[in-house]
């Protein structure tokens, strides 16, 4: 059976940049077994199939691939897969006024906000489906270092301290001190994410671009992952470890991470957080999303 796909670029304005998501649409029929066998031949961070919804009133279903795992929600899938359902199945509409998505994944639904740009690439955003919470305690900071080639020295700065936090999807989050450390980084000493352990986010608050507020880079090895160039799904549950380190005042905020840069693929993800009396009632993942290539498997 011939089904289409379509590759993106997301949290990027230009293509061969960001990070790259494969879309199958015609993906009924396909057990898990098989979904993961395509996600592993297309050998990109994520794949993503779409089905039609549970939900009639719903936009479409996603099931979310690594190479080596199936995920039950991630950031880029979410953005690209919004944005190009939007882009195939309602062009008009979509060149008139924003259009809003509703996806089931497995986490739940997500809301999607996807806008026409004349000139530009596509821009979505998306609530999160469910607020960032603390799952327990970080592996302790001198070991950390140690699985990250770095000394513990390199970890903290201000308030920071590593953090297990999920939005869905679960993060080690280890904030270091500089780029330099960053740079200096040797993931490799352990698999991270083995066995459905979470991967690890590393941040600085020290940035390339400007106009950036943190830099990240991610590592999850067992996910058949080495590093990932942006990461939606932990920049989500970041959205706690800036509530609990930052103290952030009510209101509207709004955050843009770096990511990717080291691979040659530089993302940006723009974080906004909605406080109301001290804690965190909304936030949102925002970005880019560039059509690169479609073409037809044949299975």
């Amino acid at each position: 059976m011939k089904r289409a796909f379509y590759t993106l670029d997301v949290f990027t304005e230009t293509a061969l940049a960001g990070n790259p998501l494969a879309v199958v649409l015609d993906s009924e029929g396909l057990d898990d077994a098989r979904m993961q066998r395509i996600a592993r031949e297309f050998n990109l961070a994520e794949t993503v199939f779409v089905r039609d919804p549970r939900n009639a009133v719903n936009t479409a279903a996603l099931r979310i691939f690594t190479p080596a795992r199936e995920l039950a929600f991630a950031g880029h899938p979410t953005v690209g897969a919004a944005a190009l359902l939007a882009h195939l199945r309602a062009p008009d509409l979509l060149r008139a006024d924003d259009l809003r998505l509703v996806l089931e994944e497995k986490v739940g639904e997500v809301v999607c906000i996807v806008r026409h740009r004349a000139g530009r690439a596509l821009a979505c955003y998306f609530h999160l489906p469910r607020l960032p919470e603390r799952l327990g305690d970080a592996p302790p900071s001198d070991s950390l270092a140690a699985d990250l080639g770095l000394e513990a020295a390199d970890i903290g700065f201000d308030a920071h301290a590593p953090a297990l936090m999920s939005a869905g999807t679960p993060f080690v989050f280890v904030p270091v001190k500089s780029l330099d450390a960053m740079r200096r980084l040797r993931p490799e000493r352990r698999l991270w994410g083995e066995n459905g352990a979470p991967g690890v986010y590393v941040y600085s608050r020290e940035c390339e671009q400007a106009g950036s507020q943190f830099h990240a880079r991610m590592f999850a090895s067992g996910w058949g992952i080495y590093e990932d160039p942006a990461t939606g799904g932990a920049a989500a549950a970041f959205a706690g470890v800036l509530m609990a380190h930052e103290k952030p005042a009510d209101g509207e905020h709004l955050f843009t991470i770096e990511q990717g840069l080291e691979m040659g693929r530089p993302s940006f993800i723009q974080l906004g957080l909605e406080v109301e009396n001290g804690a965190l009632i909304d936030a949102t993942i925002g970005g880019s999303a560039c059509i690169v290539s479609q073409g037809h498997i044949d299975l």
